[in-house]
């Protein structure tokens, strides 16, 4: 017996408007500029929940940073538990819905989190800079250049 997908009314017209995005902010900042053509370019009906979920938080750590000053990087808290921060030097996503996250904890240990999109729930942080280094991390620029060279 062959399987189909069923959607609502709510879904498909949800479907018709990805990607949007609607951002206000109190201090007036504008939202960030336009979205990469590798994240508009493939139908999102084309695209695993990692893959969609991946490509927006790139999107979301990168005006993270641009609101950090010289002295801060960009990490996320967990959650839900104790497990503290984490420090996020690399992220990656494992088709069709497993995204990651690697990097420090406060103390320096290494750390990465694995993680559902169903369960997906990240607190963007501002942590000082490790001392040893001139310049700060700036993971989301990065990870954003790779999302504009690369097709998902």
């Amino acid at each position: 017996m062959r399987e189909t997908m069923v959607s609502t009314s709510a879904e498909m017209a949800e479907d018709a408007v990805l990607p949007c995005r609607h951002e206000v902010h109190s201090d007036g900042r504008a939202p960030q500029g336009p979205l990469p053509e590798n994240v508009i370019d493939k139908p999102v009906e084309k695209k695993s929940p990692a893959a969609w979920a991946y490509e927006r938080l790139i999107l979301y750590i990168q005006q993270f940073e641009e609101s950090l000053n010289g002295d801060e990087e960009v990490a996320m808290g967990f959650a839900g538990g104790d497990a503290g921060v984490l420090r996020i030097e690399g992220m990656g996503y494992f088709d069709p819905d497993i995204v990651t996250f690697t990097g420090t904890d406060a103390q320096g240990a290494k750390t990465q989190l694995v993680q559902h999109v169903s369960q997906l729930s990240v607190i963007l942080r501002a942590m000082p800079k490790r001392p040893e280094v001139a310049e700060p991390a700036r993971i989301g620029f990065r990870l954003r250049r790779d999302l504009e060279n690369t097709a998902t």
